[in-house]
């Protein structure tokens, strides 16, 4: 009963810190960069990794990105720099997706480590920012429905998982994730795009449900990325700043994954609008 306890008053908090920072741009930047750094360092200690270079590009990507405005009021070359950090991104989660159907561990030479901390990590946290600012404009409702539909996602993945779980979905990297949980997340989160749709005035219904099969589909991906990784090293948890919960990193992990695959979703819509 006390673990229980203890998870909901830290989930708690982490969903108050969240959703309170989305009222102020600048008090969202501010979280996501301690949110970064944390996670930085949680995954430098799964990867294995002591190199300080990793804190230095995030805070230059981050900020770079984030205050491209105040350098440049026209944006001249942001839609490109977004463009390759987007590319790069992508292609280095594609290889993660490759590794987990590898019966090895994932590679960690040096170079990819580096790799890994920027365009798998560092990146993920610029394009919360993007999410948000979307139309060059802040208006955080997109990022607060992706972040919703990963909590509805991970709950009903997990129940429906428990209560009627049987086929394993990888069970070698993470023997509690079924099939059939698989499945109901990803079809609660289908209904919960819904009322996303209706309550925030953001995206239409059909543009948010295929955010909800995106986020379903590479939150689960990565939320399984996270977890070979911490097979590697035999480890349960990617850390213990959130009692109840493990690491920062551990809660995350689904919505970095996703976060370049939102963001081109988000390209192509206004691209064909």
């Amino acid at each position: 009963m006390k673990e229980i306890v203890t998870r909901a008053f830290f989930g708690l908090i982490y969903v108050v810190l969240l959703i309170g920072s989305l009222f102020n741009e600048h008090a969202l930047t501010i979280l996501f960069f301690i949110f970064g750094i944390i996670s930085i360092a949680e995954f430098k200690k799964l990867i294995e990794f002591r190199a300080f270079l990793p804190y230095i590009i995030f805070i230059l990507i981050y900020f770079g990105f984030g205050y491209w405005h105040m350098l440049s009021p026209k944006l001249q070359g942001f839609n490109e720099a977004t463009q390759i950090l987007l590319t790069l991104s992508i292609f280095v989660n594609l290889f993660l997706i490759k590794d987990l159907f590898s019966r090895k561990g994932i590679p960690l030479f040096k170079f990819k480590r580096f790799l890994l901390t920027t365009f798998y990590l560092s990146s993920a946290f610029v394009f919360f920012m993007l999410i948000a600012r979307f139309d060059n404009k802040y208006h955080p409702g997109i990022l607060l429905g992706s972040f919703i539909l990963v909590w509805v996602n991970d709950t009903f993945a997990f129940l429906v998982g428990k209560n009627f779980g049987r086929q394993k979905l990888f069970e070698k990297i993470s023997p509690k994730k079924t099939v059939e949980g698989f499945i109901g997340g990803l079809f609660f989160s289908c209904i919960a795009s819904y009322f996303i749709a209706t309550f925030t005035h953001t995206l239409n219904f059909s543009q948010w449900l295929i955010m909800a099969i995106i986020i379903s589909v590479f939150g689960t991906l990565g939320d399984l990325v996270e977890s070979k990784f911490k097979r590697q090293v035999n480890a349960k948890d990617s850390g213990v700043i959130m009692p109840g919960h493990g690491g920062l990193l551990d809660r995350l992990d689904s919505i970095i994954f996703a976060s370049p695959f939102i963001y081109l979703f988000l390209r192509i819509l206004d691209y064909v609008s």
